[in-house]
């Protein structure tokens, strides 16, 4: 039994797929369907059960696939403990970034930690917020930057910014024509949403709780539409299909200047507009964390990644205190 092994059976638990979890272990998948065989046989236990196109975890399987979590949390434990005496600026940080933070946060933070602390270069890793959790207890990743709420896991939480969230409305649209909307003003409209999976998909939702039940039923086409991204769902505001809502820091600056002074061709065609308060109910906002596991002893390279950050232009949000 070897630590790669225990890897293996975490990612395709995680994965609940041969094939994904090979490519999140950048390995084979003949390669990591061969270990795994290897360690069912060696422990005389069928932890997976296999039929055409879904993987499950048997019920002793789920036994084992915890107390594998549990080994390489210690077995990174070992790691941390051995960098302690060295210097903790010194040596890559694995950061993991949901996917409607990173391709807004990321430029500026990586130039920021390049010109900070050149000598920690960020390796990064765009994903699910369960997927980054998961992660972060294995010791994938060191930390990660998602949005709350997530599970209590126990880790340790840093608060970075809180971001408003604003409307998206196609530019020939009524709606338009206003200043701000409420959520009231969105209620009858199509909205446009990011697929299963993504943590702001689920604010959305919370924030227009009325379009909860068309997006899970066939009568949901008629109101809402999924995409993959962020920047896609733009596109099909763009196109006049629908509304949306969106976090600050994706909303290009340009696109809230005047429209003659507007560089990007596609955004004259949607207008960005702020949530106003609406019966004392305050506008949406999602707060922005920095997680990492307690265990993680490099204090110093976590408080220099929430400098950079800091150091951020972040334009229309709030930051936390430091």
């Amino acid at each position: 039994m070897t630590l790669t092994e225990l890897k293996y059976i975490v990612a395709v638990a995680r994965e609940k797929h041969f094939g994904r979890a090979a490519e999140a272990c950048y390995v084979s998948q003949p390669t990591l369907s061969v270990a795994i065989k290897k360690l069912e046989e060696e422990l005389d236990v069928k932890i997976f059960e296999r039929s055409a196109g879904e993987v499950s975890v048997t019920s002793l399987g789920e036994e084992i696939v915890r107390q594998a979590q549990s080994v390489l949390e210690q077995a990174n434990e070992i790691k941390e403990i051995a960098k302690r005496g060295k210097d903790p600026l010194s040596g890559v940080l694995t950061l993991g970034v949901i996917y409607t933070i990173g391709p807004y946060l990321l430029p500026d933070l990586v130039r920021n930690s390049i010109n900070m602390t050149p000598q920690m270069p960020l390796m990064l890793q765009e994903n699910f917020t369960v997927k980054l959790l998961e992660m972060l207890r294995t010791g994938e990743i060191d930390c990660a930057i998602m949005a709350e709420p997530f599970p209590d896991t126990g880790l340790a939480l840093a608060p970075l910014y809180d971001e408003p969230f604003m409307a998206a409305v196609p530019s020939t649209h009524p709606l338009a024509q206003k200043k701000s909307l409420s959520t009231t003003d969105l209620k009858n409209e199509t909205m446009l949403l990011l697929g299963a999976g993504h943590c702001f998909r689920d604010h959305v939702l919370e924030v227009c709780p009325e379009f909860a039940r068309y997006a899970s039923n066939s009568e949901g086409i008629r109101r809402t539409f999924e995409g993959s991204s962020l920047e896609t769902i733009k596109y099909m505001v763009a196109a006049g299909m629908g509304v949306t809502l969106v976090p600050r820091l994706s909303v290009p600056e340009d696109a809230l200047a005047p429209i003659e002074r507007r560089r990007r061709a596609d955004e004259p065609h949607i207008r960005y507009l702020p949530i106003h308060e609406e019966d004392g109910i305050a506008p949406p906002t999602r707060r922005v964390v920095l997680a990492w596991r307690r265990s993680f002893t490099r204090y110093e390279a976590i408080a220099a990644l929430r400098n950079a950050v800091y150091a951020c232009p972040l334009p229309g949000v709030q930051r936390l205190s430091q």
